[in-house]
């Protein structure tokens, strides 16, 4: 789990959003699921989790990705600690989180995605982020 300094913002894979001793050792309120092959994460009752059943490329419905963008964008706009994770944790989490920090700090998506690149290892699938640009709006 690596946090896209200086925001209150960390991206990871499906296994550190059941690390539970972690999230809260870094004072995670919430935790935004998005890999749609993992299986609902359970997790105490006092942190968030915002769950979007996203696949991994094209094909996503445009709601479902509109509503991943904009909850986790309030999540950032709101300082409120968040860990976005899919299953690998590096197309589907960069991507959104990018696509959030991109609407929380109106600056382009590109500029976002780069950002987010600079702090974790990302793979984002070219279909996947067309889409997501595509659907940055609330």
């Amino acid at each position: 789990m690596t946090q896209v300094q200086p925001y209150l913002l960390w991206v990871g894979h499906a296994g550190e959003g059941r690390d539970v001793r972690n999230l809260y050792a870094k004072e995670i309120r919430a935790v935004v699921q998005l890999a749609i092959e993992e299986r609902s994460l359970e997790l105490p009752r006092e942190i968030i989790l915002c769950r979007f059943p996203l696949v991994d490329g094209c094909g996503n419905d445009a709601a479902l990705l509109s509503a991943a963008i904009c909850s986790t964008a309030v999540l950032v706009a709101r300082e409120v600690p968040a860990l976005v994770c899919c299953g690998a944790g590096m197309s589907r989490s960069p991507a959104i989180a990018a696509a959030a920090l991109s609407m929380a700090k109106s600056m382009p998506p590109e500029e976002a995605l780069e950002i987010v690149s600079r702090h974790c290892p990302t793979d984002v699938l070219p279909g996947l982020w067309r889409e997501i640009v595509e659907n940055i709006t609330c």
